[in-house]
């Protein structure tokens, strides 16, 4: 038996089983064996009946003192009562629904371990389909894994049993050299796999589990160092300082740029005239400047006579972007050209003729720019604004329109430095955290939906006064009913004192010509209020938005939050935003007190983290990361720094991990799960 037999060839798992296993992404025995368990149940920590808490899962240890008869109750669905007592005389009845094997295991006059939820009340209590230890056993910290319908504890964890037990040496192959596992005090893997599953107290499961983290983490730590360094190619469109003059750009400007934008602008310099291709990450906050660092990067390009590509995941920021960089640099005598889809062909044709012929020194548009009718003279530059819009073979078909030319990724979303390391692993990475001068501060206020009237009454203020404002939809599931619930809110608000306003609608089901339409609206003040679900979360910059209201605001992560609340305060007046909470607990009421008092994103995404964990940080694995079965990148920082030390030590010694070919192929396998990263491994 190897880790590729199918699971339906593993003793004791048929093809009804294995069907069942596959809802789980279980193929293999080898993805059996990594189905890890979610938790334990300690059957020592048993409590009296009368101690049990109603609604929470307890363990108590019960005589079985009378069985009742199976019962059906409706059709398809046969009851069985079981009542026990624990040492204090206190009653429980076991509850077990179509499930006669349960129920008839039990034997009156034997005592057992019960684990499950209680329920009724303080005289009358039922602990429905609990798990049952007997109390000979001795193995009493059980897992519990995730499962589907139709596939019980019982099934995993013997199926589990027999892998271990048929399992010979090869398959415990520890992909660690003896040196990494003594350094970072590891276990060997054939006892941290062992231990997971069955651990003979916590202490073994903190150390299978330390193990198994510091594996899937090295993996990844790994194959980013490996993509980084297969881009470090000869730089083929190496550039000089000496022939430009960055003052006459930054004179230029009627802003000061920020000490973060000039230290950024610097990296990119540096980077352009280095011996490899730059590929750099510039993440700022929302409204920290990054299309003025993007200007200063295309006009030190165009000035060594190569042409910049900035790509914009929608046709209205591309505009956004092509007006913005076409006052930047019109004046230092720098041609912008914009090619978008809904161009007539003579308009594109024009500006694809300009770029060819090398007048055009930066092009703006959307996916329109990798098209084959798209050609450059010179290309040396690719920008893409908010790279987690784009697939990697989308970024690479601009490439190759240049001779591997330089690319710079800008991002508004906020990350933690932990996480921008592994998910932008394969860049080196700016970061802008100052604000321009002169920016105010968004003022934020978290109120609970009883005061909703008065939020309403506040944006009609705003609006009297000429300003423009955006209303998020609550919070639901993603399909179809996002349109009926979208329309239905808008339609909400003409029983209100914001009937009269111009009011436009934004959602999810629209094509994406359709938003750019209401959008453009919006941002023309043809609307003045814009009523939407998250889709705005990325947007247009319109300087008269001053107030943002968003229901349900107790549902969102607070980096979603705060990307929202970035749809405002981008002017001259002072903004905005309102969070309306449905459901003020004193998690929520924290969660909201740090919008209210920090305007940081960074700060913000740190705390977001630490709260919500990697895993629903943003929807990670748009940003090509890896899904992690056991390591938490939040909660496991210190053995990240482990694993970024292991893996420079490993790849120093062995830069295509030839030396470790089975840590080689683990890393492979790791990555082939997430198909932008595997293309990119």
């Amino acid at each position: 038996m190897t880790r590729e037999t199918p699971i339906n060839e593993l003793k004791g798992v048929g093809i009804k089983r294995a069907e069942l296993y596959k809802k789980l992404g279980i193929f293999t025995v080898g993805d059996l064996i990594n189905h890890f368990p979610r938790r334990y149940i300690d059957f020592t920590q048993t409590v009296p009946v009368s101690e049990a808490p109603i609604g929470e899962h307890t363990v108590i240890k019960a005589l079985v003192i009378k069985k009742n008869p199976a019962a059906r109750i409706r059709q398809g669905l046969v009851l069985y009562k079981i009542f026990v007592q624990d040492d204090n005389g206190e009653r429980v009845t076991i509850v077990f629904y179509n499930n006669r094997f349960a129920a008839d295991a039990l034997q009156e006059g034997e005592e057992y371990y019960f684990s499950g939820k209680i329920t009724g009340n303080f005289t009358r209590k039922e602990m429905n389909t609990p798990t049952v230890l007997k109390t000979t056993e001795t193995d009493l910290l059980r897992p519990v894994y995730p499962l589907t319908e139709g596939l019980s504890a019982a099934m995993v964890i013997t199926n589990v049993s027999e892998v271990l037990k048929s399992a010979d040496d090869s398959f415990f192959a520890d992909m660690l050299p003896d040196s990494i596992r003594q350094e970072f005090s590891l276990s060997t893997y054939e006892y941290a796999l062992r231990s997971i599953h069955f651990p003979k107290d916590e202490y073994a499961v903190q150390i299978a589990r330390k193990r198994l983290a510091f594996d899937e983490l090295l993996k990844l730590q790994l194959g980013m160092m490996m993509i980084k360094s297969r881009t470090r190619t000869a730089n083929s469109c190496k550039m000089s300082r000496e022939t430009v003059i960055m003052d006459e750009f930054f004179s230029s400007l009627p802003f000061e740029l920020t000490g973060a934008q000039k230290r950024a602008v610097s990296e990119i310099i540096g980077d352009m005239c280095g011996e490899t291709p730059m590929n750099r990450l510039i993440q700022g906050d929302v409204g920290s400047g990054k299309t003025a660092v993007a200007a200063a990067a295309a006009y030190f390009a165009a000035k060594n006579g190569f042409q910049t590509a900035l790509m914009a995941p929608t046709e209205i920021l591309a505009s956004q972007h092509y007006k913005t960089l076409s006052e930047m640099l019109g004046a230092l005598g720098i041609e912008v050209c914009l090619i978008t889809g809904s161009m007539t062909k003579k308009q594109r044709a024009a500006a694809a003729e300009r770029l060819e012929a090398g007048i055009c020194h930066v092009a703006v548009g959307t996916h329109a720019l990798i098209s084959e009718t798209t050609e450059f003279d010179k290309l040396g530059l690719v920008i893409t604004d908010e790279q987690h819009r784009f697939g990697v073979n989308q970024r690479a078909a601009l490439a190759v329109k240049g001779n591997d030319p330089h690319k710079l990724v800008m991002s508004a979303t906020p990350i933690p430095r932990t996480l921008a390391l592994i998910i932008y692993g394969d860049l080196d990475i700016s970061i802008l955290n100052e604000l321009p001068k002169g920016r105010l501060k968004v003022e934020t206020f978290a109120v609970t939906a009883k005061l909703r009237m008065r939020a309403l009454g506040f944006v009609k203020k705003q609006l009297d006064e000429g300003r423009q404002g955006y209303i998020v939809c609550p919070m639901i599931e993603e399909g179809d009913q996002e349109l009926a619930a979208a329309k239905k809110y808008a339609e909400s608000l003409k029983n209100t004192v914001l009937a009269p306003y111009r009011t436009g609608l934004l959602h999810g089901k629209m094509s994406a010509a359709e938003k750019d339409k209401v959008m453009s609206a919006f941002k023309d003040h043809e609307l003045d209020l814009l009523v939407a679900t998250t889709v705005v979360e990325v947007g247009v910059d319109v300087p008269n938005a001053t107030v943002i209201v968003i229901e349900n605001a107790d549902r969102f992560g607070l980096s979603q939050l705060h990307q929202l609340r970035g749809r405002v305060g981008r002017g001259q007046y002072q903004s905005y935003c309102v969070l309306i909470a449905e459901n003020f607990t004193d998690e929520s009421r924290q969660r909201l007190e740090v919008m209210a008092k920090t305007s940081d994103g960074f700060e913000i995404s740190e705390y977001d983290l630490k709260m919500r964990g990697a895993g629903d940080f943003f929807g990670s694995r748009q940003h090509g990361l890896p899904d992690l079965k056991i390591a938490d990148i939040a909660a496991d920082r210190e053995l990240l720094a482990d694993c970024s030390r292991a893996a420079k030590e490993l790849l120093e010694k062995s830069p295509d991990l030839a030396e470790y070919p089975l840590l080689r192929s683990e890393t492979e396998e790791l990555f082939s799960r997430n198909n932008n990263a595997a293309e990119a491994l």
